[in-house]
């Protein structure tokens, strides 16, 4: 599957407490915006919960295990963009073990975390549920 970088990209995170909708960012970070989507196509995603929860800073998602340790089998190369900067809340970011290691566990920041700009590939931000995300509890 390959996405196509000209069309608008959209996901919704559905909570207990209500959903999440995110813009994606397919022309700035192609081949994560594709894993994503991937994932989220296969069904990867379904039933999982926000796993990490930092009030201040983030809130993590996307392992099956809910261990934080869960992943896909593989990992793929981050994508940084100069005009993407962890510089608000609401941006959605790949987690990762360090460079180049990304798999499918991602966070959204809650608020401006630049001590990650060139660490986390941003994929994408909130555009509706920004009062959801703020609500999100660790389980």
């Amino acid at each position: 599957m390959e996405i196509d970088r000209s069309k608008s990209y959209e996901a919704v995170f559905v909570t207990e407490i209500g959903d999440i909708r995110v813009r994606l960012y397919a022309d700035q970070a192609p081949v994560t915006v594709n894993n994503f989507v991937f994932l989220a196509r296969q069904g990867y995603y379904d039933n999982t919960t926000f796993h990490r929860v930092l009030p201040g800073f983030m809130a993590q998602g996307g392992d099956p295990t809910g261990t934080g340790s869960g992943g896909p089998g593989y990992t793929f190369e981050d994508e940084f963009d100069p005009d993407l900067q962890f510089d608000r809340g609401g941006l959605l970011a790949m987690a990762n073990r360090g460079p180049n290691t990304n798999g499918a566990q991602f966070f959204i920041t809650l608020a401006p975390t630049p001590h990650l700009n060139g660490l986390h590939t941003i994929f994408g931000e909130v555009v509706e549920g920004a009062d959801v995300l703020s609500s999100l509890r660790l389980r």
